[in-house]
């Protein structure tokens, strides 16, 4: 085989090489750009001058989550090579704020949403799944049995005194926190740069769901939303990582843009997507032993089983005919 049918062979992904999700490279914002899909690969193309056009390729298979910003248009063979690598694709509002919405692979085993449906639907097992992330966003045990409205009331107490304690570092006045969608360009670098790391966070949070295939819409302590589990997820991390990053650049010329580049340079460093693989997992299913990194082992893609309520999965594609009495 030779020509253009042998170059979009070798450029399809097999289920060898599609990575795990931590092995990925965090997130990419593009606007103003078309994505599209060449005979090598997947690249962002802008025209700034009449006969001058740039192609940036891009590293599919090592991205968690692409954000498209306005001015963006992606075509299908890019869609459908994104969702191949397991990308999750969001539409997100300038600067990368907002998320509109988000596409995801559908080859996800639905192990661990069954354990999340589990979890949410029965309110004792869903306290404990919300005392689990309070523990985790105080780093201390917190004992069973104690109420959600104590728990709200010590983490609003803790992010004040966060807020006070970061605004005297900038040596800023005190800070409150606003975020007006339709007078972006009037916030304050802090707020602006809280905006849109928190926006960027939670594209990395929906990418990791998504990929354990779990529900982004049934969240444990938000709820009513899409994305409630995405905000539950990126809150865990909310004070250690994006408030201290946006206060950090409460002198910054263009905080939105320098939100995301930190971010992602964090996410590098300190491998921020394995901890998010790790925590989520443990908070579904805590008796996991050692909390260690263990993603699903990608499998041949197989035919849906069917639901028994004696036997409980029998599988798919098979006629049982014979056997009816």
């Amino acid at each position: 085989m030779s020509g253009p049918d042998a170059r979009r062979k070798l450029a399809s992904p097999t289920l060898a090489m599609l990575p795990r999700v931590s092995d990925g490279l965090a997130f990419l914002y593009i606007d103003i750009a078309r994505v599209e899909q060449t005979e090598t690969g997947v690249c962002a193309v802008i025209e700034p001058e009449e006969d001058r056009v740039y192609r940036t390729y891009l590293p599919t298979a090592s991205l968690a989550c692409v954000l498209l910003g306005p001015g963006t248009s992606i075509t299908q063979r890019a869609l459908s090579t994104f969702m191949r690598h397991g990308t999750s694709v969001i539409a997100v509002g300038s600067g990368g704020v907002r998320c509109y919405g988000a596409l995801q692979p559908t080859d996800r085993t639905t192990d661990w949403l069954e354990r999340q449906v589990k979890a949410w639907s029965d309110p004792a097992a869903r306290l404990d799944v919300a005392r689990r992330m309070y523990e985790l966003r105080f780093g201390e045990d917190i004992a069973p049995g104690t109420p959600l409205e104590s728990m709200r009331g010590t983490e609003g107490q803790r992010m004040k005194a966060l807020y006070r304690a970061m605004a005297q570092r900038q040596k800023l006045r005190p800070f409150k926190r606003s975020y007006d969608p339709l007078d972006w360009s009037a916030q304050d670098p802090v707020n602006v740069a809280l905006s849109a790391a928190s926006s960027a966070f939670y594209g990395i949070a929906h990418a990791v769901i998504s990929h354990l295939g779990c529900s982004p819409a049934l969240g444990f302590i938000h709820t009513g939303k899409q994305h409630s589990l995405v905000y539950d997820i990126a809150d865990l991390y909310k004070a250690e990582v994006t408030v201290p990053l946006a206060f950090s650049l409460a002198h910054s010329g263009n905080p939105d843009a320098e939100a995301r580049r930190r971010l992602r340079e964090d996410f590098r460093l300190y491998r921020r997507l394995p901890q998010i693989v790790r925590d989520l997992q443990w908070l579904l299913d805590p008796e996991r032993p050692d909390r260690e990194e263990r993603e699903e082992e990608e499998e041949p893609v197989q035919l849906v089983d069917l639901w028994d309520p004696e036997l409980g999965s029998v599988r798919g594609g098979t006629n049982y005919g014979d056997e009816v009495t």
